[in-house]
């Protein structure tokens, strides 16, 4: 189906009604750039780019819990509907992250005892991918308290594993790894993730 004679207007309501044929040639075909795009960019937990598609259609098109309104609903033609597109799903991978980044900062908070498998802070780090990980952990200061912050967290040892590895008493991995969390919680503020 070509639709490249539709207007966003026209668009918007096909895919409001539900149109296979405008949902499909729109939102799957020409749509297909954008989102590859952001599926490449950030870490969604999708397996492939058709699902991270299916979560972005469901997500605009699911009627909010409050206003009863889709948020498609809500696009008033202020800019047009690919550029609008591309924010939404920019801001549902910014929300993802968010979660995963509160989720981390209960687990950093949470003790500083091996926390089981299920919710060890190395498997909320996993879910970043490695580049950025290791771009964040670049940017402290201070190389001691990058070396706590990836032993204990990324390569989830214990505190006496990681002291061991160190070479430092447990008095004073306990004191360091404090100053630790408190620069990566500084970096992860200045990168707006925190």
């Amino acid at each position: 189906m070509d639709i490249s004679s539709y207007s966003d207007q026209e668009i918007v309501e096909a895919l409001l009604a539900r149109d296979c044929a405008v949902t499909k040639a729109f939102f799957y075909e020409k749509c297909y750039p954008l989102f590859k795009a952001t599926f490449l960019k950030y870490e969604t937990g999708c397996e492939s780019c058709l699902e991270f598609i299916n979560e972005i259609y469901v997500h605009i098109l699911m009627k909010g819990t409050q206003s009863h309104r889709s948020k498609l609903e809500g696009f008033g033609f202020k800019c047009s509907l690919i550029y609008w597109i591309k924010i939404v799903t920019e801001n549902y991978c910014h929300q993802l992250f968010k979660k995963k980044m509160d989720i981390f900062e209960e687990n950093f908070d949470a003790g500083d005892r091996k926390m089981s498998q299920s919710s060890s802070i190395g498997m909320e780090l996993n879910s970043i991918s490695r580049y950025d990980l290791e771009t964040m952990l670049a940017q402290m200061p201070n190389a001691r308290y990058r070396m706590i912050i990836f032993h204990r967290y990324v390569e989830d040892k214990t505190n006496e594993e990681t002291a061991l590895l160190l070479n430092m008493t447990m008095d004073n991995f306990y004191n360091k790894h404090r100053l630790a969390k408190e620069q990566f919680r500084q970096i992860l503020r200045k990168e707006g993730l925190i």
